[in-house]
């Protein structure tokens, strides 16, 4: 049952959901919801969880809306608290933070890719704090961030965290962020400030952000064996 919904950005929302059957999950996996019409016609999309791997009767779901997505037109326009929502899960058993998790990771992500490596980013300041970790989020504009708030306050708060914004249609607000898409320098110099090199590498968003992203993390020198990919749409 939806329990709460949450404006993020302009074009996502968080959807709060309250299980009937509480599960435990990974940071990393997703759910697939089902959506079924009164006509018997159903649609389903998979969903990263945003929420924390610790064991809690609700989960967070972070919804973008999409061109022609009938899925996401549902959440967006339809939904209310209250509704009751099918899913299934938690599914996936590769994009997984790693346990234990004791090397530097470098997290890079787009738009609601970022959902599966919030969970990650939640889950560390919980189970393992000291693992030192970077984020490079990319975004169109600073209102299009995701979580934004949150990152910033797990920035400030946390220095084994390194937050690095990559914003493509406008000028960046902070010196430490870049003003162009993700590229090999790019990485380079985040890798930098992780002052480590990272053990695993997650990459998530659409299929060709992931491309790009991937290209620029080799093109960097990274061992092509520590990357691992989640790709959104087609």
């Amino acid at each position: 049952m939806i329990e709460e919904i949450v404006q993020q950005t302009p074009s996502i929302k968080s959807f709060f959901l309250r299980l009937s059957r509480p599960f435990a999950h990974i940071a990393g996996q997703h759910v697939d919801v089902r959506l079924t019409a009164p006509d018997g016609y159903s649609a389903m999309r998979s969903y990263s969880i945003a929420s924390s791997a610790a064991s809690s009767p609700i989960i967070e779901l972070a919804v973008e809306r999409l061109p022609d997505g009938e899925v996401s037109a549902y959440f967006h326009d339809i939904a209310i608290v209250g509704d009751e929502i099918e899913l299934r899960g938690p599914l996936g058993g590769h994009f997984l933070w790693p346990e234990p998790a004791v090397d530097a990771v470098l997290l890079i992500g787009a738009g609601s890719g970022l959902v599966p490596l919030m969970a990650m980013i939640r889950h560390r300041r919980t189970q393992d704090p000291a693992v030192p970790t970077a984020l490079l989020l990319s975004a169109r504009t600073a209102e299009d961030v995701l979580f934004s708030e949150e990152l910033h306050s797990v920035e400030i708060n946390d220095a084994a965290f390194v937050l690095a914004l990559a914003i493509t249609r406008e000028d960046p607000i902070r010196a430490s962020d870049f003003g162009r898409r993700i590229d090999s320098a790019m990485v380079e110099e985040v890798l930098a400030r992780l002052h480590r090199k990272p053990t695993q590498i997650f990459v998530c968003g659409s299929n060709d952000f992931v491309n790009i992203a991937t290209e620029g993390a080799l093109l960097a020198g990274v061992d092509p064996s520590i990357i691992k990919t989640e790709r959104y749409g087609g």
